[in-house]
């Protein structure tokens, strides 16, 4: 018999509604229940694609009598991460101060306040490597909630006050916004972590730290700093030729378990690939690399492909397993090859991409490129540009051959800020790259969360499913939709998407703002309450929400001329001062936000001619990469009475010419106008 889980809007959750586990659902009717029985709440929060996840669902959830004992001694809660990142923030952040890691799938142990008092991740289900078995821990805790509850009383009181202080940032709000020497600092910091062999961060595990990877790229195409670059080019090449990402269908893997980017785990995330195509489109333009834009278009094209929703909408993750078993769908043996290309082109294609009868993971090969191409059409002696195309064909085959395995579920959810994140990634590659199809995929998607994602009253909601969308979105929702209608606007001269963009802005400011000290709060102030209000200052996978809400809300200020909204990310960043002198490690998006600050490289007005083709001139004039220059448009009957641009900005100008009129503007004062440069 089904759990109330059936109910569901998230396959995470629907996943579990045949547990023998008497799941719940996050709400009052839990907490209420578990106060009538006078028992503790094992709240356990994942997420579709997570493969430990479903390792623990299958040993422990599914298990008959650890479900009865779950049943008789707690109300078990079940949260999908992605549907309520807010709560998960809150309690990831318990995990992390009681065992000093996360991760998930996260198990967290509440009284009927909600109050953490013991947590940790995934537990096996009989003691395995130094790990107590989950029903071992279950008894443990059942005994000390019988005959200590003081102690446990006191013990959430301590955790939820350290998370009360945590959640709006560590030391005290700084008086002033730090200077553009914390740039330069925090870039020198970071070099100092990459790894010189393989690119990347640190040892294994390794994520691809898009944040970290756009912050250097960011300065180094400023200051020509080649250090920066080279460490970049250096990490973007390393993935690129390893198995994170997936040479057969494209897209990336969610991280890598070893140092040398070859073993993913094998979930594919779209903030993640909307991420890395950014990065990945940029280093071609700032090294003039065109092999970095081959693996942005392929990022793409995988998005387009395969995640895009029938209402234009994208869709979120693709799990690790199918068949129950991670990475399966991925993996080849040579004679899976052959048979598809042939023996001469499968054992070429084998030899290069490192496909071997004894494989590189659990007996199996994931595909990678361990030498550079040059290299192996030096050693078959035959032309770079013919072995390329040759590959290029065995790889198209062996993706339709892949495609009648059994797929990896996928999770067909629509995220607000995830889906924000490529639509910037389509409209910027869009304009780099020429492609009027990338154009159009992130203009639907952006016409369907105007359209198919808001409430009766207009507010913007998070998550949507099967023509369902509950939930109030959260900051980053609000932030980094509206950098990506800003991104539209440049890409487009559409003044609605800059419209869009600041009626965004102006929710940020009114119901996200912490008026006193400075900064945005995670939800919304008319949203429910939870033990703490949070305040994202660091970037995990995705960007901070203050890194978010502080970029966008000073991009429109100089194109808006809008004091509040400066106002607002100046704040944010003196807010923050703390985090960008101590923990600069952790915040490359909010000190990405002090560079756009620091350095502003002034605005460039493009007015336009009667009949102009803004597609052509956007292409010409705005695909070079410049960091901190706005962008504005004036069309030939000049902006309207409701235009948001700051009139000092536009005011007088006009084309000159038969196509287009540039001027060069720094803080509104112009340079003499380039006639249809």
């Amino acid at each position: 018999m089904a759990n109330r889980l059936a109910q569901s809007l998230s396959p995470y959750l629907i996943q579990h509604q045949n547990n023998p586990v008497d799941w719940m659902p996050w709400g009052n009717e839990a907490f209420e229940l578990a106060r009538d029985r006078d028992v503790p709440i094992f709240l356990s929060v994942g997420y579709a694609a997570c493969h430990w996840c479903h390792v623990m669902a299958h040993e422990s959830f599914e298990h008959e009598e650890v479900g009865a004992y779950l049943n008789e001694h707690f109300v078990s809660i079940k949260v999908d991460r992605e549907e309520r990142p807010d709560i998960d923030q809150i309690y990831m952040n318990a995990v992390q101060l009681m065992t000093g890691h996360g991760g998930w799938p996260m198990s967290v142990f509440l009284d009927h306040e909600g109050r953490p008092f013991y947590a940790g991740t995934y537990w096996p289900l009989t003691p395995r490597g130094g790990m107590p078995g989950f029903p071992q821990v279950l008894d443990a805790l059942v005994d000390a909630w019988t005959h200590r509850r003081d102690s446990i009383a006191t013990h959430a009181e301590e955790i939820t006050e350290a998370l009360q202080q945590l959640a709006i940032g560590t030391g005290a709000t700084g008086d002033r916004v730090p200077g553009a020497d914390r740039i330069g600092v925090a870039v020198e910091q970071l070099l100092k972590t990459v790894d010189q062999t393989w690119g990347g961060f640190g040892s294994a595990p390794k994520f691809p730290h898009a944040t970290d990877l756009e912050l250097m790229l960011r300065v180094g195409s400023r200051t020509g700093d080649t250090r920066l670059i080279d460490a970049v080019e250096l990490t973007l090449d390393r993935m690129a030729s390893g198995g994170i990402r997936d040479h057969i269908g494209g897209g990336f893997s969610r991280y890598s378990v070893d140092g040398r980017w070859l073993v993913p785990h094998f979930e594919k995330m779209l903030y993640d690939n909307a991420l890395l195509a950014i990065i990945y489109t940029r280093a071609m333009q700032v090294t003039g690399q065109a092999r970095h834009g081959v693996v942005a278009a392929e990022i793409l094209n995988y998005v387009q492909r395969d995640l895009i929703d029938s209402s234009g909408g994208i869709h979120c993750s693709e799990d690790a397993d199918s068949e129950g078993v991670e990475g399966k769908f991925y993996v080849w043996h040579p004679a899976d090859v052959a048979d598809v290309l042939g023996p001469e082109r499968g054992q070429r294609f084998c030899q290069v991409y490192d496909i071997t009868e004894r494989g590189n993971f659990e007996g199996h090969s994931i595909a990678n490129l361990p030498r550079p191409l040059a290299d192996w059409a030096d050693t078959y002696s035959i032309p770079l540009d013919e072995l390329d195309s040759e590959l290029a064909e065995g790889r198209k085959m062996l993706h339709l051959h892949r495609e009648q395995r059994v797929k990896p579920q996928r999770d067909d959810k629509i995220v607000v800020a995830w889906n924000a994140l490529a639509i910037r990634a389509f409209a910027i590659a869009s304009v780099v790259m020429g492609r009027d199809d990338y154009l159009e995929t992130a203009t639907r998607a952006a016409n369907f969360i105007h359209d198919s994602m808001r409430d009766n009253s207009g507010k913007l909601l998070h998550v949507y499913r099967n023509g369902t969308a509950p939930g109030t979105a959260f900051v980053d929702d609000h932030a980094l939709l509206a950098e990506a209608m800003i991104t539209l606007y440049e890409a487009t001269a559409d003044e609605a998407w800059l419209q869009q963009a600041v009626a965004l802005s102006d929710e940020i400011v009114d119901r996200f703002s912490d008026a006193g000290d400075g900064g945005f709060y995670y939800t919304a102030n008319d949203s429910g309450e939870l033990i703490t209000r949070n305040k994202d200052w660091h970037d995990g996978s995705l960007v901070s929400g203050n890194a978010a809400a502080s970029m966008a809300l000073l991009k429109l200020a100089r194109l808006t001329g809008s004091e509040r909204f400066y106002k607002a990310a100046s704040d944010t960043l003196r807010a923050g001062e703390t985090v960008i002198r101590t923990q600069s490690r952790a915040c490359s998006a909010l000190i990405s936000v002090l560079d756009e600050l620091h350095h502003h490289q002034g605005e460039l007005v493009i007015a336009l001619s009667e009949g102009a083709c803004i597609t052509s001139i956007a292409r010409q004039q705005i695909a070079a990469y410049r960091p901190g220059l706005s962008i504005a448009w004036v069309r030939p009957n000049g902006s309207s009475a409701k235009s948001p641009l700051a009139g000092a900005l536009i005011a007088g100008k006009a084309p000159l010419g038969d196509s287009c009129t540039l001027y060069r503007c720094r803080d509104y004062h112009c340079e003499s106008p380039m006639i249809d440069p």
